[in-house]
């Protein structure tokens, strides 16, 4: 059943109040409207069809379905509008945009309860739209929410025909370059979106050079994103980087190439469950976050990282909102990967901030555990003592894996990727020297240890040498000596609970 159908239902069925939140009021008064078109078994006669009336604060009370005068200004204030409608006797149908500022007021409030419960002998339907709408708990028991579907892949494909048509009757007819792969993926990367945004990135990709590519498929999914992460607490990521370029880490390389086919055509095609994410634990500066990035490089899908810090609230209850709307953006933009970078400090279970962070880490689960779509949860944590008990048990991840110190050859390999990375001639320098100097190093250190001694040729005027990067290494304090009983206690916890994310 459509959602055409399902508002139909609504209003034959006498639900006195129905709320929709929406961007795109245009086309929910074009839904209502065109509940006055009887079906081909339909008469006037059926009871759905009523007069259809529109308010907003500007235009005060409109009439649609018929050409009459409108009420002008006589009508234009919330509570105007609302004493006609109590008023009024022939079961209407009444569309109030944006009314949920005048909500505030009690006596509005009071009023809209008023005509629900009279609603056995003015059987009205009132609709609210708004882009975002919270209902008075007055007033919960008498509505009805109604979310819009978004187009489907057939719509999204006549749309871009539409814009690429439109291209060519103003380019004397030239064809738009495109072939059925690149239109597949443009429909692929519209899906989500309401029909006019989804219109408009069709038209940019269009009008850009006449053809749709690669590059314009790369530029709908940012400016995609744009449009979904409007409260700014999801983050699209750039700098991607290839597993190549991360030293160590092997088994949890493998293990991840295993499943990059699977998640990129769809686990239904293998009859498989999808992939759905890791928990990377770990000693701090060891390669997490560079893990998080070549998992979306390799998978070639879009990264995403959840911002806890713009994530928190402090009215009630809007915290749970913004991390709900985030995962539901990251749905859409499947398929892709989520990062949750130092879980840990989100999800607090203490009761300090009057159990917030309870009811974060309760729509987190829920979220971890309903969704069906590929969106590939990758989080990093490095305070196992926070980590709460509910998200490391069994089933919650794939998989746990622990990023520990690295070891001698690994030391190696980092050293020649940020001297390689920094326009420096490795093999002029004792890899294996300094690994063993850096026993205990994680690999952020070891990078610092590089750019201090480079700073330090600088200054000297003189070429970087492997006796300038040992001084470094000599001068650092390592987080494994500064911090060693907590890194033991850690590297003791995961010994028994995590997979050892290196061979």
């Amino acid at each position: 059943m459509g959602k055409e159908d399902d508002l139909k239902l609504l209003v034959r069925s006498g639900t006195a109040l129905i709320v929709i939140e929406s961007h795109e009021e245009n086309r929910v008064v074009d839904m209502f409207t065109r509940l006055l078109v009887p079906g081909p078994n339909e008469s006037h006669l059926s009871g759905t069809l009523k007069p259809l009336y529109k308010w907003s604060a500007t235009d005060g009370l409109v009439r649609l379905d018929l050409e009459v005068a409108d009420f002008g200004a006589e009508h234009r204030e919330p509570e105007l509008v609302l004493d006609h409608i109590a008023r009024n006797r022939d079961p209407s149908i009444y569309l109030l945009l944006d009314f949920h500022p005048y909500l505030s007021d009690p006596l509005n409030v009071r009023r809209i309860r008023e005509i629900a419960l009279e609603h056995h002998e003015r059987p009205h339907t009132v609709a609210m739209i708004s882009p975002a709408l919270k209902l008075p708990p007055e007033l919960l028991p008498h509505a009805a929410r109604i979310e819009l579907s978004m187009p489907s892949d057939d719509v999204l494909e006549k749309l871009v025909r539409e814009e690429a048509f439109r291209w060519s009757r103003r380019h004397d007819g030239r064809r738009v370059k495109v072939n059925r792969k690149s239109l597949a993926m443009l429909v692929q990367n519209l899906k989500g979106l309401a029909l006019e945004d989804a219109r408009r990135l069709a038209r940019n990709a269009i009008y850009n050079d006449g053809a749709i590519t690669e590059v314009d498929l790369e530029s709908v999914m940012v400016e995609k994103f744009k449009i979904l992460n409007r409260g700014g607490i999801l983050h699209y990521a750039y700098d991607l980087i290839e597993f190549d370029d991360i030293a160590g880490l092997g088994r949890l390389k493998r293990w991840l190439r295993e499943r990059q086919q699977v998640f990129v055509d769809g686990a239904e095609e293998y009859g498989l469950d999808p992939p759905k994410g890791v928990l990377l634990l770990g000693v701090q500066g060891c390669g997490k976050s560079l893990a998080a990035k070549a998992v979306a490089s390799g998978f070639g899908v879009p990264l995403l990282r959840l911002d806890f810090g713009n994530l928190y609230n402090k009215y009630h209850g809007e915290t749970e909102r913004n991390l709900r709307e985030s995962l539901r953006s990251a749905e859409v933009m499947q398929p892709c990967v989520l990062w949750i970078d130092e879980i840990e400090k989100g999800l607090s279970t203490s009761d300090s901030d009057s159990g917030t962070s309870k009811r974060v880490l309760g729509t987190l689960l829920t979220w971890m555990a309903e969704r069906k779509g590929r969106v590939f949860l990758v989080a990093t944590a490095n305070d196992i003592e926070a980590l709460p008990p509910e998200l490391v048990r069994k089933g919650r991840f794939d998989e746990i894996f622990f990023v520990d110190l690295p070891k001698p050859d690994v030391r190696e390999r980092i050293f020649e990727i940020h001297l390689t990375k920094r326009k420096q001639d490795a093999e002029r320098i004792d890899l294996t020297r300094l690994a063993e100097l850096s026993e205990g190093f994680s690999g952020a250190e070891i990078e610092q240890s590089v750019v201090s001694a480079l700073y330090s040729a600088m200054a000297d005027a003189t070429e970087l040498s492997t006796e300038r990067i040992a001084e470094a290494i000599s001068a650092t304090r390592p987080l494994s000596v500064v911090m060693a009983e907590r890194i033991a206690h850690l590297r003791r916890w995961a010994s028994e609970r995590c997979v050892p994310a290196d061979d």
